[in-house]
């Protein structure tokens, strides 16, 4: 995914703004399990590599994108759109291409006219140590944020291990040597993968061949509602009935796992709990407020996940 400031203009003045947009991101990949693997932030853009198992990019872009513009504009005093147009973005093939797009993403810096300009050294030293990106993540342990998940990209290379990454360092510095390139492979602006990729995805969605393809669907099965509600009544110790009835913080763990890991959407919670969805939206709101001061809630929600992931 990558998205540029309108007119080109920087979406980013000072690291504040840079500081302010990785947190952001991180509390929407976290509320709409989107799995982040590789990240540039560049002076009017940004690129982005991320996983949706709920097929649900559009509103996990509109979440941050609405939420960095309205940060933006108030500490600017401007208003208006921030970025130009709505984002683009191409579906890859994970197997074959995770890692190949990840470098693509991590070369960016490089790419900027002065610094394309200068000798290959000094490109290479500019890149392992430019902050706003998740290449020292990968190089450097102490540099990793929690948000990024660096073991796929790492695969190919041998593994999250110190010679794994240092596998991956030493191709960083080969394709910017040969000039690593992705677009030329991208099918109807939409599509990177093998052939056979491409065919199954254009027998998914005939009528998307030449347009952006934001989302696939639900390319994972979600859990039944069911079996959701009885891992939170269980770790809870809540009865069923007053997980969809009674007020309270069993009530919003409910909602948001049924959003997450349910896949229904906060109107379809709303009616299953007789409230309006934008209940649903308020108390999943409340919840990752209460996750954050809150230990003990914290503790309940991850083990919900996990037995919900398990």
């Amino acid at each position: 995914v990558t998205h540029r400031g309108n007119e080109r203009k920087p979406i980013f003045k000072d690291d504040a703004d840079r500081n302010k947009f990785l947190s952001i991101l991180s509390l929407s990949a976290e509320t709409y399990s989107t799995i982040l693997h590789s990240f540039v932030l560049m002076n009017n853009h940004f690129h982005l590599l991320v996983e949706t198992p709920q097929g649900n990019l559009a509103e996990f872009m509109r979440h941050f994108n609405i939420t960095y513009t309205s940060y933006f504009n108030r500490r600017y005093k401007r208003s208006g759109n921030l970025y130009q147009g709505r984002y683009k973005s191409f579906l890859i093939e994970k197997d074959a291409y995770l890692s190949r797009v990840s470098r693509y993403i991590h070369l960016n810096p490089a790419r900027i006219q002065k610094m394309a300009r200068k000798p290959l050294a000094e490109q290479l030293e500019y890149l392992f140590g430019y902050q706003w990106s998740s290449l020292p993540g990968i190089t450097a342990l102490s540099k990793r944020l929690k948000c990024i998940e660096h073991g796929y990209i790492l695969e190919e290379f041998g593994g999250d291990t110190k010679s794994g990454r240092e596998r991956y360092k030493k191709q960083i510095a080969l394709d910017l040597q040969e000039g690593l390139k992705i677009r030329e492979g991208i099918v109807a602006q939409s599509i990177l993968g093998s052939e056979q990729f491409i065919d199954e995805i254009r027998e998914k969605l005939p009528e998307k061949k030449d347009r952006e393809i934001p989302s696939v669907g639900r390319v994972h099965k979600h859990k039944a509602k069911g079996e959701l509600l009885g891992i939170i009544s269980k770790v809870t110790g809540t009865p069923r009935k007053d997980l969809l009835s009674r007020k309270g913080i069993a009530r919003q763990l409910a909602m948001d796992i049924l959003y997450r890991f349910g896949g229904l959407t906060n109107p379809e919670i709303g009616k299953m709990m007789g409230v309006d969805y934008s209940t649903v939206s308020q108390g999943r709101k409340r919840l990752r407020s209460k996750v954050g001061k809150d230990k003990e809630i914290l503790g309940l929600l991850r083990e919900i996940e996990a037995k919900c992931q398990g």
